[in-house]
């Protein structure tokens, strides 16, 4: 990966380490130029470059970075002599159980309890049961996951998937009448002393879309995540932003208006100014992304302002 490209993914990744909706109003009230910005971003790079020299951990979960099924903040093997269930029934439902609400991307969700949060991270480590979505992961420090916390990270493009985590299909099967790939639940010691962490991943291919479920509790609860995968015909899920913000021409509010339309979903967009965003530029989607909202359901997009 060449400089250049680590500058801009580390500031795609800073952007967007957030708990929910981005706190669009204080980051406009103090934002700096964001040449400044990708100069402070290198430099994370350099620091968690030096933490993992020491002995600690450095990770950055990113399309095209890091190899094989255990994150690279893992200096064990994962324990594979575990009896880890490598099945899950996957047969779906397309009704969401009570007391829960549906995460997903395009027609395909799971379902986790009402009480899950988005992005609840520090360090870009989970610290309560959460969903993870929107290719924002980014994580620079040793910092453990406590005991009993369950994550499922949502992703769309099964190459994303391989790059990130080194995805190997072990079985198929269906859901809801649609082909699904899983890969067996792992598990492996945690980093930082921190307790051990099993894992486990779901795609389905023709959709792109891919589940990626890791607990502090027991393999046996990944399973049972991931056994609440389920096809949504009559809803479709908000898609990722990290998509489409790529360059800084002002054109990723339209391109991102334009995806949400193809979806059959409606537009609504607020400008605000937005000093060192192009205007035009994409800020802040809502719902979040990841949200399922019925076909022609209306989702509002704030771009930057014309100067």
């Amino acid at each position: 990966m060449r400089e250049s490209q680590l500058a801009e993914l580390l500031e795609r990744a800073g952007d967007r380490t957030v708990v929910g909706e981005r706190p669009i109003d204080a980051m406009l009230a103090a934002l700096p130029r964001r040449k400044r910005r990708r100069t402070a971003l290198v430099s994370l790079a350099a620091a968690a470059t030096v933490v993992a020299a020491v002995g600690g951990t450095a990770l950055v979960a990113t399309p095209g970075g890091g190899s094989g099924k255990v994150p690279a903040s893992s200096k064990s093997t994962p324990n594979l002599s575990n009896p880890v269930p490598t099945a899950i029934n996957g047969t779906g439902t397309n009704a969401v159980p009570a007391g829960m609400r549906p995460a997903g991307l395009g027609h395909v969700a799971i379902a986790v309890p009402q009480g899950w949060g988005t992005n609840q991270v520090r360090c870009g480590t989970p610290q309560t049961d959460t969903v993870l979505i929107d290719g924002w992961l980014t994580q620079a420090c040793a910092f453990p996951r406590p005991v009993g916390v369950e994550s499922v990270e949502v992703g769309d493009g099964a190459q994303e998937l391989v790059y990130k985590y080194g995805f190997e299909p072990d079985e198929e099967f269906q859901i809801d009448g649609v082909k699904a790939q899983r890969q067996r639940t792992a598990c492996w010691t945690g980093g930082a002393g921190g307790p051990q962490v099993c894992r486990g991943i779901v795609l389905l291919p023709s959709t792109g879309v891919w589940f990626s479920a890791e607990s502090t509790t027991s393999a046996a609860e990944v399973d049972r995540i991931l056994g609440r995968i389920m096809v949504l015909p009559d809803r479709v899920g908000v898609p990722e932003q990290h998509g489409v913000t790529t360059k800084d021409d002002g054109s990723s509010g339209r391109k991102y208006a334009d995806l949400l339309r193809a979806l059959g979903l409606r537009v609504e967009t607020k400008a605000t100014d937005a000093p060192g965003y192009a205007p035009g530029e994409l800020l802040k989607v809502a719902p979040f992304p990841g949200t399922m909202l019925p076909q022609g359901a209306t989702v509002t997009i704030t771009v930057a302002a014309k100067r």
